[in-house]
């Protein structure tokens, strides 16, 4: 959340930088209330100001036995007048809060600016784009002789949109998320178990609600009212929600493994089926808290962490900088690595790795104390560390041989139990 003392010094300038992200925003109307509010307040202060003169007045009186008749009939006309002021300042007051909640981050200075991926910058490439001598196939028709997922089976538990592994699919699948976390954790990442559902106000200080309240997946019955998450992020950045952290333990690095929800599960067409867009799929975590000082070295630290995973499986990618048009709610600076996906003929996001600066901080109240000073808010960084249904369909289409078998990258080997270096078709 943006904080309504900055937006007064320099209306004109939050708005322009906002309106980089939604071209809609106007700060007018908040501005407005806040003055209405500000106004309303220092009049309720004056009504009880004059309550406890009067009140004293009373008080004299009564000692003195003297009649207390004008200041009582003055008395109840102030307390029903601030009973009115109070309950239109609650109302001002959520009005204004609702305001600030929906406007997303603020973009750092050196995003591109224009509303448009199509503007992304390429900043970096690793590797190249694989060539065939042979007609390759996409993962699902990969999938038709090698029985690694179960499509049909998986509509029939849950509906469209779930996926299902099966045999040596879901034995690779672990493999993929034992070595990304292993990989983390080698960078000074700290491995924690999440849970699934959680608290709204968590959703809240991530930046999920209200904006994004009919994306998520939730329960609400008589006795929880929770949301899935649909990443592990909201999570996380609850971890240390309403707590003030010592700088000295600074940075915290986190990695974790959760399934994560989504409702939006794809547009029509084959571009879109099997794993690329799912309702469920896994993504290793990378979530850190900082100083606002130390948080350009730690997004350094997890885009290199989240690259190190596709480099081991020496899958082609690219790092995008994402435009402010194109960044999340709560982003303030996003790179896309996005692989190359033959049997797709493009590439795809696998992780976005994001600075929020202060904004999930302020919402969440995550604050830290240098030594003598006043508490201020940390920074939060997240990142996918990566998300594995496009990596598997990557590894899947990648590595695919003429004989429709898939070549199964060395650095997965010790985690399959055994020396399996080619997937054979059943």
């Amino acid at each position: 959340m943006l904080d309504i003392k900055e937006i007064r010094k320099n209306p004109e300038e939050f708005e322009k930088k906002l309106q980089t992200k939604n071209p809609d925003i106007q700060i007018s109307p908040i501005l407005a209330l806040d003055e209405e509010l500000r106004h309303l307040k220092t009049k309720v202060e004056e009504s009880k100001a004059r309550k406890n003169h009067i009140s004293k007045e009373i008080g004299l009186k009564k000692q003195k036995k003297e009649s207390t008749d004008e200041f009582s009939n003055e008395l109840a006309l102030l307390n029903e007048q601030i009973q009115t002021q109070d309950l239109k300042i609650k109302e001002l007051e959520e009005k204004l809060h609702f305001s600030l909640s929906v406007l997303p981050n603020l973009p750092l200075d050196e995003i591109p600016i224009s509303p448009s991926p199509k503007d992304n910058v390429c900043i970096k490439e690793f590797g190249k784009k694989p060539s065939f001598s042979f007609p390759f196939k996409n993962h699902l028709e990969l999938n038709e002789r090698l029985k690694l997922f179960d499509f049909e089976r998986a509509a029939k538990i849950s509906g469209s949109g779930w996926p299902l592994y099966t045999k040596f699919g879901a034995r690779l699948e672990w493999a993929l998320l034992n070595y990304m976390l292993d990989t983390h954790r080698k960078n000074g990442f700290t491995q924690i178990i999440p849970p699934l559902l959680v608290k709204p106000e968590i959703m809240y200080g991530v930046g999920q609600l209200p904006k994004f309240a009919e994306q998520l997946f939730k329960i609400n019955d008589k006795d929880y009212h929770l949301y899935l998450i649909p990443t592990s992020e909201a999570a996380i950045n609850g971890l240390h929600a309403d707590e003030i952290l010592e700088e000295e333990n600074l940075p915290l690095c986190y990695t974790s493994y959760t399934p994560c929800f989504r409702r939006e599960a794809g547009a029509a067409g084959s571009q879109e089926r099997g794993l690329i867009r799912t309702h469920q799929f896994n993504k290793v975590e990378l979530f850190c808290l900082s100083s606002p000082e130390d948080s350009p070295r730690i997004y350094e630290k997890m885009l290199q962490s989240a690259e190190e995973v596709l480099q081991g499986l020496n899958l082609h990618y690219r790092n995008m900088l994402l435009t402010t048009g194109d960044m999340s709610f709560a982003a303030a600076k996003t790179i896309d690595i996005e692989v190359w996906l033959p049997g797709q003929n493009r590439y795809y996001e696998v992780s976005s790795v994001s600075n929020c600066t202060d904004f999930q901080a302020r919402r969440a109240q995550i604050r830290y104390r240098k030594k003598n000073e006043k508490p201020q808010f940390v920074h939060t960084l997240n990142g996918s560390g990566v998300a594995t249904s496009r990596l598997m369909v990557a590894l899947l289409e990648n590595n695919q041989q003429e004989d429709g078998s898939i070549l199964v990258p060395k650095v997965l080997h010790k985690y399959l139990e055994e020396e399996i270096t080619i997937l054979k078709p059943i």
